[in-house]
């Protein structure tokens, strides 16, 4: 049945038009709970680890030059524990722009977490104007197992991808979608001028140091220039992502992507600090001149990315690195069987660089392989990279 979702067929199933109108009014009253949260802390009276934890965050509610650690509380896991996300806010002595930088969507990507904690602690709140607030850990369950996606149990064996799921919906069908509901709707879009979602390579594919923006959005354009890194896939973004969802409703945000998913590369964070400290800058947040930039990497915008798929199984050797130009014909991987015969050979129908590469030396038939950013005669429109 095209449309319906499974669980919402099983209740018309179950329980007929009974079931159809719970449903409804659960949907509803979420809703109107949200259009609700127009400002105050709630604080839970719960704690942990020292740490209060709220279920709904207004930063303008704690104390001008200090740096607050709290839990915010998401969704309940099947034992009933509600998923507890770790959040720092920097409250500036001063009042100015809120930024919000956001970590953990994916479990593997531990660069993206390492990177946000090394700017809050080269922040000093007593000297800020506006507040910085940072979300580590979006998807605890994924991060308990180093894993990209959520295993949601509520339909078995069912792996969630979180940023497939924004802005979410805090009665929907299924955890991964409240929880990011509550994280949107009341943290998340209620404290933020700007924000930037650090993300990594998925599991089994190398990138390079990059964001996905849309630079045609002048505020987006002008905080993903600032970053002395190798390229932009300038993306028109595809639902479900928690920077479409943000722009959707006028939040200028940007995804940047630091390398490799399950490892920390720590020469390529330094590269994000020092862009996202540009970026603070840029707001007033902080003073000081601005260090390296894009201009002084010659920064590659792309508008366009072709997966190139392994045609055959067997084992992918790559003739080409990460950043590397290549030009249209130019052999960029070879494929060999068991045998160590070849049985593929692969090579570029674009001008265009080098975004990713799979790191798992073997191949079946249609994984992507290589990724190549190009910039197409007409810009092709959103296009899904494996952030």
């Amino acid at each position: 049945m095209p449309g319906l979702d499974r669980r919402d067929f099983m209740l018309a199933t179950i329980g007929g038009a009974a079931a159809s109108v719970v449903l409804a009014a659960d949907h509803a009253a979420a809703q109107t709970a949200a259009s609700n949260v127009s400002g105050g802390t709630v604080y839970t009276g719960d704690v942990a680890d020292g740490k209060q934890v709220v279920s709904t965050l207004d930063v303008a509610d704690l104390e001008p030059g200090r740096l607050h650690r709290l839990y915010f509380r998401g969704v309940e896991g099947p034992t009933g524990q509600p998923w507890l996300v770790s959040v720092a806010v920097l409250r500036g002595a001063n009042p100015g722009k809120r930024v919000t930088l956001v970590s953990g969507v994916h479990g593997d990507e531990m660069s993206s977490i390492h990177a946000v904690q090394t700017i809050v602690n080269e922040l000093d709140p007593a000297a800020m104007s506006g507040t910085v607030m940072a979300v580590f850990d979006v998807s605890c369950p994924a991060i308990e197992n180093m894993a990209r996606r959520w295993p949601n149990s509520g339909r078995g064996a069912d792996l969630v991808d979180l940023n497939r799921v924004w802005p979410g919906d805090e009665s929907a069908p299924g955890a991964p979608a409240r929880h990011a509901g509550l994280l949107f709707n009341r943290l998340i879009r209620p404290n933020s001028d700007y924000v930037l979602d650090f993300h990594t390579g998925a599991t089994g594919i190398d990138v390079t140091a990059f964001h996905l923006a849309k630079m045609d959005v002048p505020e987006v354009k002008a905080m993903a220039e600032l970053f002395p890194i190798d390229q932009i896939f300038d993306n028109a973004g595809y639902p479900g992502l928690l920077t479409d969802a943000l722009d959707k409703v006028g939040i200028p945000a940007f995804t940047p992507e630091l390398g490799n998913a399950r490892s920390l590369d720590l020469p390529m964070i330094s590269l994000f600090v020092e862009g996202t400290i540009n970026v603070l800058k840029l707001h007033g947040i902080i003073e000081g001149p601005m260090g390296r930039t894009g201009k002084d990497t010659n920064i590659f915008v792309a508008t366009g990315l072709l997966p190139i798929l392994a045609t055959e199984g067997g084992i992918v050797e790559h003739l080409v690195k990460l950043a590397e130009k290549v030009t249209t014909g130019q052999k960029i991987a070879i494929q060999r069987n068991m045998f160590g015969e070849v049985v593929a050979e692969y090579t570029s129908p674009v001008d265009g660089e080098i975004g990713g590469l799979r790191s798992d030396a073997t191949s079946e038939p249609g994984n992507a392989i290589i990724f190549i950013l190009f910039n197409p005669p007409v810009p092709t429109g959103a296009e899904q990279y494996p952030e």
